[in-house]
């Protein structure tokens, strides 16, 4: 029997030590003002979802603000044009509860919202939430059940926002590199990659 896992909530208190009282008071139930002041200022989130195949996170993103706040307790996400896995929305059928990880560009802080979710098509929902005159797929309507933010301790150890070298830039496959990789190259890499950016620039919405 090993005695270097950590597997009682007892031990790993211990391991970490008593949580201040910032890290308790800033939780809140809903989108107090200065929350929501922050989430309206959020043009990126990672949805966190969970199903039958397991666990999802996958990112969104729009021109801040990311999501339409209807009141203090619901957050409204538009569901744009993507690869139609939709592994999130079949997860949120299965199991509503989700999370939201918003960033701002440049800001250490993150926000954290956890709550339920439903899936809406409601044509006035939809029609709100357009973007180029394109309507989203459908609306994830969250009903918010905790509010927090996360201090900067990890974007600033990984410096997200600083630009990488262009030789660190040089080392990461792109995603033709990746598909070519995966397929063994059944999908053309290459080709993949000179079209991609007008392929992105004409299906953004």
């Amino acid at each position: 029997m090993t005695t270097d896992i950590i597997d009682s909530i007892s031990d790993l208190e211990a391991l970490f030590g008593t949580v201040g009282e910032a890290s308790v008071r800033k939780e809140v139930p809903y989108l107090h003002p200065i929350y929501r002041r922050w989430i309206e200022a959020s043009p990126f989130a990672v949805l966190a979802t969970f199903g039958p195949s397991g666990l999802d996170a996958s990112p969104r993103g729009d021109p801040a603000p990311l999501v339409k706040i209807l009141d203090e307790s619901t957050i409204l996400l538009p569901e744009r044009r993507g690869n139609n896995r939709i592994d999130s929305l079949r997860n949120i059928l299965s199991d509503p509860r989700v999370a939201l990880l918003f960033f701002i560009p440049g800001v250490g802080e993150t926000l954290r919202v956890n709550g339920k979710a439903r899936i809406s098509v409601a044509p006035e929902l939809l029609a709100s939430l357009a973007m180029n005159d394109i309507q989203p797929k459908c609306v994830v309507e969250v009903s918010v059940e905790s509010v927090f933010f996360q201090c900067a301790r990890a974007l600033k150890r990984s410096m997200l926002w600083a630009s990488m070298p262009a030789e660190a830039l040089e080392q990461v496959p792109s995603a033709g590199m990746m598909l070519t990789a995966l397929t063994e190259s059944a999908i053309d890499g290459i080709a993949y990659d000179r079209e991609l950016p007008e392929r992105q620039r004409t299906t953004l919405y």
